[in-house]
């Protein structure tokens, strides 16, 4: 949560005049080749678009599809641009930005709690969002585009920005959501969005309109004058007409008109308004602003840039507070989750103790209890890193989303995140191996009982930070699935089960290191064998049956002296892995 917010109904609300002067945006255009007509293989898609926006507006971007409605939004907001040359200039004059500091936590709940009004939001302020990706139900379409309002008015900036805010919704929800927006703008704020095929009750709602047609201005101002201006030019809406609809397919490439061709129309159009008196008023208006942007960086703030610097944001502290309680609360939100892997855990030690069950410490059960200890490992594992990647990648939209509207910072985020879910790397393995333990028989000494669940609860831990490696470095759910099994084969292989430590090839030994069923296997066999000073050999198995735990762990060529470093290496490669893993989402998030 935010440290700083203005009431909405305050007289010193932030308040912010967005201007742009002379946009030229331009692309490289892959799909022509490069000609004498077009030497730089670029492509124009804004040209010379000026305008101006003031507080208390709200504007409608409108026009035509690949009008340059969504490019223009990019631009202003400075998102999305690689790979765009950008030509003009884009400023924020803000004026009177007074916000206070060192809010209680009362403060910030009256907050949120005026914000939930405002919005409608309070008859849903405790229910579930929902995620129709993993099948969860929650709040409405309508109730979802109003939240993410209010996700970004917490901090009441001066401007807003919206890219096509009633897509996907009837028109009521639309109408409703419109309504929203008109109201933000009636308290001061700029609102600019851009909207598809408005209704004419919505059209009714907008201030301003700025009309784009081939990346070109046709008309900005009031909305109410827009009809006026197209019957000057020549173009007459029809009675009980609805005006978004009548001028975009006035613009439309696919229309034509009185012999005029869509490009000679465009020109006609856009020509008469930049030469009205509206439209040279408004670019005398936005050429003085540019010029004091020039002048006078202390007044015009390209605050987007700078990821919205001017607002004070909560600190590393408070950022984890509010990130590590909705973790939680995320967590127990989903309580038949917790059941299934409770009710997984219990039913493979079950398992484990059904198939294993009274091992004796003879030349045959010696072999079963090793087989028994690496599947313990085997079991920690899969169970965990599948379960990592399900919820750990499917949440990765949300954080890229918020993370790019500067809500909180990727460290805070991967601690808080990754600390939330530790209470239950620590419960289930711990079950696992109170339940199994004494039924397969293993060392009955309780120091060893106590140390076998240490060594479960770093596997599972070092396993868990593998699955947050393999998920940050993956572009999605699916693709983090597939990669985990053959990720995890060779640290498998490679871990004193199947192939003794003294036969791996010399080239191949840093494996080891990287393994944790290594570490772990080796740790688990001492803590089995290193006490047990005589095991029962029969006659059949003489010069194959070890006599004592000591034999055992020689012919393994595992040493007693290692049992130490083991778990520190088992702490080591969970550390390790978890810092691969911040390091891979904090590139994630720069590139997005």
């Amino acid at each position: 949560m935010p440290d700083t917010f203005v009431p909405l109904g305050h007289a010193n609300v932030a308040r912010a005049t967005c201007s742009w002067y002379n946009l030229t945006v331009k692309a490289t255009d892959r799909g022509k080749p490069r000609s004498l007509n077009t030497p730089t293989g670029q492509k124009s898609i804004l040209k010379n678009v000026s305008g101006i926006v003031h507080p208390g507006e709200f504007l409608a971007l409108m026009g035509a599809s690949g009008a340059g409605k969504t490019t223009l939004l990019n631009v202003l907001t400075h998102r999305n641009t690689d790979g765009l040359i950008i030509e003009g200039t884009r400023c924020i004059n803000h004026a009177a930005l007074k916000m206070s500091s060192g809010l209680s936590s009362r403060d910030r709940t009256d907050r949120v709690e005026e914000v939930l009004d405002i919005l409608g939001l309070s008859n849903c302020s405790n229910s579930l969002i929902g995620d129709p990706q993993r099948g969860k139900k929650g709040i409405s379409g309508g109730e979802m585009k109003r939240l993410a309002f209010a996700c970004e008015i917490i901090t009441d900036p001066p401007v807003l920005f919206c890219d096509e805010p009633t897509s996907g919704l009837d028109s009521f929800m639309a109408q409703n959501v419109v309504s929203v927006m008109r109201t933000l703008a009636r308290r001061g704020k700029t609102v600019i969005c851009s909207i598809h095929q408005p209704s004419s009750e919505v059209y009714e709602m907008f201030d301003k309109v700025l009309f784009l047609a081939q990346g070109r201005t046709a008309y900005i101002g009031d909305a109410s004058a827009a009809i006026g201006f197209f019957k000057s030019t020549g173009y007459i809406s029809p009675k009980n007409c609805n005006p978004a609809d009548f001028i975009i397919q006035t613009l439309a490439d696919s229309h034509k008109n009185e012999g005029f061709t869509a490009l000679d129309r465009t020109d006609k159009i856009t020509s008469a308004f930049r030469n009205s008196d509206k439209g040279r008023k408004m670019l005398l208006q936005c050429a003085v602003i540019a010029e004091e942007s020039t002048k006078s960086h202390s007044n015009i703030i390209s605050y987007l840039h700078s990821g919205y610097s001017v607002y004070s944001r909560a600190g590393w502290a408070g950022q984890f507070v509010a990130l590590f309680r909705r973790a939680m609360i995320s967590t127990l939100r989903e309580p038949m989750l917790l059941k299934v892997r409770a009710v997984q855990t219990v039913m493979v030690a079950l398992l484990f103790g059904v198939i294993f069950r009274g091992q004796t410490l003879t030349g045959e059960g010696v072999a079963n209890i090793n087989g028994a200890l690496f599947l313990f490992l085997t079991s920690l594992t899969f169970q965990n890193v599948y379960s990592v990647i399900n919820v750990f990648s499917a949440e990765m939209p949300i954080f890229l989303r918020e993370h790019k509207s500067g809500l909180y910072r990727t460290d805070t985020y991967f601690t808080a995140k990754t600390l939330a879910e530790l209470p239950m790397f620590v419960l289930f393995p711990c079950l696992f191996i109170a339940i199994c333990y004494h039924t397969i028989g293993l060392n009955p000494n309780w120091q060893a009982f106590v140390m076998c669940m240490l060594i479960a609860v770093l596997t599972t831990n070092t396993v868990c930070s593998f699955g947050y490696m393999t998920s940050c470095a993956s572009g999605s759910v699916s693709i983090a699935l597939v990669v985990a099994a053959p990720a995890i084969l060779p640290f498998l292989l490679f871990g004193g089960f199947f192939l003794n430590k003294s036969d791996v090839p010399p080239w191949l030994q840093w494996l080891e290191y990287l393994s944790w069923f290594s570490h772990a296997n080796e740790a688990l066999c001492i803590n089995q064998w290193r006490d047990v000073q005589r095991i029962e050999c029969s006659p059949d198995e003489s010069g194959v049956c070890p006599a004592s735990g000591a034999q055992v762990l020689d012919m393994l060529h595992f040493n007693t002296g290692n049992f130490a470093p083991a778990l520190v290496s088992l702490a080591a490669l969970m550390l390790f892995y978890r810092l691969v893993a911040l390091a891979a989402l904090s590139v994630r998030a720069r590139c997005q």
